[in-house]
């Protein structure tokens, strides 16, 4: 039977890894490190950013990645100006964690990302002509700031029009607290689409006279109106053009010759087009395997269930590829799925997929939707790293779980 075939397969070729300890050490990953020693840039996806275990064992493979293969720059799913702040402070150690990751997209404001920048900081301490860098692969966005500028720049020239440009702001600017996809599913978002807000506050920036602080102001505000217009809420989809992340990437290791290691969701690390509730479309990965070639190794880290805080996941629907993995009772392992295979199985592997994703809209009487299929599992990633038992990260204080 084929699936006795896959579950022997497995068996076989599994790994244990360490997922509980990004900080341990050990000679677990030898095989995994081995078969990525070629790459050029690495993806770590992960199924979901609740898991403190995923992201354990994705630093874990990072930090071997630095020591044993002289990886020296990490992209992560960020803006240009939040990658420039962790940056800023790998490399220089001003100011703290906590602080850089203050205006960090949410899912990095946890405890598990304060240990990460706290270790590369200290890893640059002691290699300070070879430090590891850090950059965000998505455009300069806004952040709160920008809506405290606008309102600072119309105060002494146009004070009749900050209460009314500050109605549409409050609002929307709770978004880079809690997505606003995330607060309809809630049921907490206010009712009119934030984008909306965002043009009707542009709007009556562009009917005043012309000042330099009017100037300034639209900058800003027009920055505010594309956050909320290219945000998965204002384009209806968590479908988007993801080649200029890609192309940033390309060109941090065109620029710096670093090899580099991808952090993002395992959409977006795939190697190959996917499919997402109705929508398809092509993630950062794929732009990277189509440049990079077999230089861009992606590596998916899913789970089989528990606590992730926002909700309990539980055992994965039958069809997903992380029920499959989950038949080998393991705490953690690893599995190349290039490896050597019968008919039966390597038929499994080719054929469409299905692996389970995690975000913030997630609901377990829901958990059928909660996936994203794929024309190839070999095809889409190179490794699968399979955790047993996930538990909550740990938010820090100005941010709710």
């Amino acid at each position: 039977m084929v699936i006795t075939d896959i579950h022997t397969w497995l068996g076989a070729h599994a790994h244990m890894v360490d997922s509980t300890d990004p900080a341990a050490t050990g000679r677990d990953l030898d095989s995994l490190l081995a078969g990525l020693d070629s790459a050029t840039v690495v993806g770590l996806g992960e199924s979901t950013r609740f898991s403190r275990q995923t992201f354990g064992v994705r630093e874990r493979v990072f930090r071997a990645l630095v020591h044993r293969h002289g990886f020296r720059a990490l992209a992560i799913q960020d803006s240009a100006q939040s990658g420039a702040r962790w940056d800023r402070f790998v490399t220089t150690g001003v100011s703290d964690p906590e602080t850089v990751l203050s205006d960090a997209w949410r899912p990095w404001r946890t405890e598990e990302t304060v240990a990460a920048l706290q270790w590369i900081r200290a890893y640059n301490r002691t290699h300070p002509n070879d430090p590891v860098r850090i950059f965000g692969v998505q455009p300069v966005h806004a952040e709160p700031s920008d809506y405290d500028t606008v309102l600072t720049s119309l105060r002494d020239t146009a004070p009749e029009q900050v209460a009314a440009i500050d109605a549409h702001l409050a609002p929307i600017r709770t978004a880079h607290q809690v997505d606003e996809h995330v607060q309809r599913y809630r049921g907490v978002h206010p009712g009119r689409p934030f984008v909306e807000h965002a043009r009707d506050a542009l709007a009556l920036l562009e009917a005043l006279p012309d000042t330099p602080e009017r100037a300034t102001a639209l900058i800003h505000a027009r920055l505010i109106r594309d956050f909320h217009q290219y945000s998965v809420a204002g384009q209806g989809s968590f479908a988007r053009d993801e080649r200029p992340e890609a192309e940033t990437v390309i060109e941090w290791q065109r620029t710096t010759g670093a090899k580099i290691v991808y952090w993002d969701g395992l959409a977006h690390t795939t190697s190959a087009r996917i499919t997402m509730e109705s929508a398809e479309f092509r993630g950062v990965g794929s732009h990277l395997r189509e440049h990079f070639g077999d230089r861009y190794i992606s590596v998916a880290i899913g789970f089989h269930h528990g606590n992730l805080g926002v909700a309990v996941a539980p055992d994965p629907l039958p069809d997903l590829v992380d029920a499959t993995l989950g038949a080998l009772d393991l705490p953690a392992y690893y599995v190349d799925l290039h490896a050597d295979a019968p008919e039966s199985v390597r038929r499994w592997l080719t054929a469409p997929a299905k692996a389970r994703t995690i975000s913030g809209v997630y609901d377990p009487a829901a958990e059928a939707a909660a996936h994203i299929r794929v024309q190839s599992l070999a095809a889409a990633f190179d490794v699968l790293i399979h955790v047993r038992e996930t538990t909550p990260v740990r938010w820090l204080p100005q941010v709710s779980g």
